[in-house]
């Protein structure tokens, strides 16, 4: 098995916005999986992929008023499911009607919808409060013979949960290889066993938004991902769905809510609903109108 290296990072002040935030800009250069607590955050990453030099660029461009100091150790491969088992994650159920559990957890909640998900990396498992909203989001609409596309996957949560709810195909786009391996897997696992048994209808692309071209539109468009990249591809957005479509989006904090908006409505999306979650996370719903894209 794979060497990883645990990086761990002790923040004074501390607090989840902070410890979001980190991991987030960890993701992004490769960091796998995270735990924080009041103290800080650990994150792991293959032993081969570990830069000293990226972490330094990380904290010095962090833009909260905290002091962070590092350390780091080499762990032996192991089996990271049993971790996640033994330490980490474990089963959630979102709006009284969806569990998200592992297929090494036991007495696992009934619900209406029951995902079933083998983690290769933290975000995604639904405790995140990002990830929460998105599949509130999705509960409160029918999409019968609906079109999905969930932009940024991940472990492929919202897109197998849109094919529970009825879509008649979602298609999810990850960029990160590992993860959309892993999404791939989570997929052939909801269509192994349980009520929606062989009817998850979910593929999983690799890639970034420029794949949206090569697929069908989208009745429904989500992205849980973050401000830049929502801000940056927003007009992609637009193209991938369908006339009075809908857009979902999170990632991003409450703060954010206004920028985002008034970017959406340059390419004729148009709020409709907002939600938020404490420490300060949000999410949006923009309605698509050809009126006045220009």
């Amino acid at each position: 098995m794979n060497d990883y290296v645990n990086l761990r990072l002790n923040l004074t002040p501390c607090n989840p916005d902070m410890t979001d935030l980190l991991a987030a800009y960890l993701a992004d250069a490769g960091y796998e999986s995270f735990v924080a607590d009041e103290d800080g955050l650990s994150a792991y990453i293959p032993a081969g992929k570990f830069s000293e030099n990226a972490v330094t660029e990380i904290i010095n461009d962090f833009p909260f008023p905290t002091q962070i100091s590092i350390r780091h150790e080499v762990e032996e491969g192991k089996d990271w499911n049993e971790e996640w088992e033994k330490n980490y994650f474990r089963p959630i159920v979102i709006a009284d009607r969806c569990v998200i559990h592992s297929t090494f957890h036991k007495d696992v909640p009934e619900a209406e919808y029951d995902i079933v998900i083998d983690p290769k990396m933290a975000f995604g498992t639904g405790h995140h409060a990002t990830t929460s909203m998105m599949v509130s989001h999705i509960l409160k609409r029918d999409l019968s013979g609906k079109q999905v596309t969930d932009m940024g996957t991940g472990t492929g949560i919202l897109a197998i949960l849109s094919a529970m709810r009825g879509a008649s195909s979602a298609n999810g786009i990850e960029i990160d290889p590992a993860a959309a391996i892993n999404a791939r897997e989570n997929v052939a696992l909801n269509n192994q066993s349980g009520r929606f048994a062989g009817k998850i209808n979910v593929d999983i692309h690799d890639g970034d938004a420029s794949r949206l071209a090569d697929l069908p539109k989208a009745d429904l468009f989500i992205a849980n991902i973050n401000r830049n990249v929502i801000l940056a591809d927003l007009p992609l957005y637009y193209d991938a769905m369908k006339p009075e479509g809908e857009l979902i989006l999170s990632g991003f904090y409450e703060a954010d809510i206004p920028m985002i908006e008034r970017a959406a409505m340059i390419y004729g999306l148009y709020l409709k609903e907002t939600l938020t979650y404490p420490g300060d996370w949000a999410s949006c719903v923009f309605k698509k109108s050809e009126a006045l894209v220009f």
